[in-house]
């Protein structure tokens, strides 16, 4: 079995998802491959040669990228936002300039265009049809005939999660139907989940792609590989064919998933409940076996937990159990995160940055959403984070379906008067999913053009639309000198994936090792 990650995703870490496949599949015997693809593809992208006429952006970040693929694979990067923001800038424009064909292109974190949208399912099959309308597509197909004549598989199983995967997924499954047609295709991952959880789902791939998997692919994947066995209860990820020392980041960052869905699983706004995403997690002392075994076998700089949201107990267990490795990853505001001994415990369990969806500034939204928490447990939890040393990304979410332009101002008043305790801000506006409850009580229309959309448009039931929100949003909250200098520190691109190597934790390593080299 050949496992492939695609492009396009923000080249910083190996895929967990592919990993923990790999885990299943050979702790149960089965033979198998693995190819992270996206990585590849961005790296090869990168180093291609131009044109003889191209503008002196382009020229420039041409001339300068062998020195930028190291500064952002080196400390140095974190120690000084500005080079790292040209570093980024100047390769995704190259990227983008290398890979243009018609009117698509890959950046470092998308591939975008005009011609061909990955929510339509006929500008995906036509992405099959035509391969050669995709970047990447003489590499990728080079290097696939080059790995299914190494491997000889039977079974292709491709991971789509994200938009951006979409196109670059199909037209490598075209090219996998025209050059070994005997090969089974098999296609699934969180993207794929969200499309055969849509209202009236129909499959529209039925004799391109022979399976379409929906949710976790182990169990399915390893009853192909070993018909008959158990389902998995467990298994420990597999990182051995990652190409570690491609990635775009200082050392190793190691993604590690202690649970799927949400333990919380009550916000009113959450596609992972619209989807009936259920929650499954590893017991915490599975969870630190787990890590001190990575930790051992590939020597991360860095851990990401990816989880949804993680668990109380799991952090309570990182603070009995400190790692020797830093780590970061989105959890829950909750009463306990205003404890100054929580947050000094969590910092010296290796903590960098924690991700917190705070949402709202505005009471009567946390509440009318499912929040669970309440806006003073918010603004302790920062003060207490910001003097442990943790640093904070926090989210806001406007536009929600009971959100008024008033609570949106007591969001921007939140943000505002606790900017001193906030190091990375994301804003963003609201989307329904299609599935979500109250799309049966809202008047909703078609959002986006194409039959693969996970959202709909709707009519605010009290006027508060998406433009007005946009505008405040750009006019307003944006424009706040508070908020205009959080979002100054934002990483380009790679926004939270990098924002933990600018954190006091990291810092600290960092001088650390420098010390230690002296």
């Amino acid at each position: 079995m050949l496992l492939i990650y695609p492009p396009v995703a923000k080249p910083c870490e190996p895929p967990p998802g592919v990993a923990l496949l790999a885990g299943v599949l050979r702790r149960h015997g089965a033979r198998c491959a693995v190819w992270d693809a996206s990585i590849d593809a961005v790296i090869h992208g990168i180093h291609q040669d131009g044109g003889a006429r191209e503008d002196t952006w382009t020229a420039r970040g041409r001339r300068h990228r062998a020195g930028h693929l190291e500064l952002l694979r080196g400390w140095a990067a974190a120690s000084n936002l500005d080079r790292y923001r040209r570093a980024v800038v100047d390769l995704n424009r190259v990227l983008e300039v290398n890979t243009r064909t018609g009117s698509l292109a890959a950046g470092l974190g998308n591939l975008s265009g005009e011609e061909l949208l990955p929510v339509r399912s006929d500008h995906l099959l036509a992405a099959a049809e035509r391969p050669e309308k995709i970047p990447f597509h003489e590499f990728l197909r080079g290097r696939l005939v080059q790995i299914v004549e190494a491997v000889s598989p039977d079974v292709i199983g491709l991971s789509l999660g994200f938009m951006s995967q979409a196109l670059c997924t199909f037209a490598m499954i075209g090219m996998t139907r025209r050059l070994f047609p005997a090969i089974r295709i098999v296609l699934g991952g969180g993207l794929v989940t969200s499309w055969k959880r849509r209202p009236g789902w129909s499959n529209p791939f039925g004799g391109l792609v022979d399976d379409l998997v929906d949710g976790p692919g182990e169990t399915f994947l390893l009853g192909i590989a070993k018909p008959g066995s158990p389902p998995p209860s467990s298994a420990l990820a597999d990182y051995s064919d990652m190409p570690w020392d491609q990635y775009l980041s200082p050392g190793r960052i190691l993604p590690y998933a202690a649970s799927s869905g949400c333990y919380w699983n009550r916000c009113a706004f959450c596609p992972e409940r619209a989807e009936g995403s259920p929650y499954r997690a590893v017991p915490p002392e599975g969870v630190l076996d787990d890590l001190r075994h990575h930790i051992d076998g590939s020597a991360p700089s860095l851990i990401h937990l990816v989880d949804n949201a993680v668990s109380p107990a799991l952090l309570s267990a990182l603070c009995r159990s400190p790692l020797p490795v830093p780590w970061y990853g989105f959890v829950r505001v909750t009463r306990d995160l205003g404890d100054s001994d929580r947050c000094r415990a969590l910092r010296r369990s290796g903590c960098a940055m924690l991700k917190l969806g705070i949402e709202s500034g505005s009471q009567r939204v946390l509440d009318a959403e499912g929040k669970g928490m309440e806006i003073e447990w918010a603004e302790r939890a920062l003060r207490c984070l910001k003097e442990a040393g943790i640093a904070t990304y926090v989210y806001l979410l406007l536009g929600t379906v009971s959100e008024t332009e008033a609570d949106a101002r007591l969001t921007l008043d939140f943000a505002a008067r606790n900017s001193g305790f906030i190091d990375h801000l994301n804003l963003a506006l609201f989307n329904l999913p299609l599935n979500s409850d109250r799309s049966r009580d809202l008047e909703i229309y078609r959002h986006y053009e194409g039959d693969l959309s996970l959202y709909a448009g709707f009519k605010h039931p009290l006027g508060w639309d998406r433009s007005r929100v946009r505008r405040f949003l750009d006019r307003e909250f944006k424009r706040h000198p508070a908020i205009a200098q959080i979002l100054k520190r934002e990483p380009p691109i790679f926004t939270s994936n990098h924002a933990p190597l600018f954190s006091a934790t990291m810092k600290a390593l960092r001088e650390g090792r420098q010390h230690a080299g002296r």
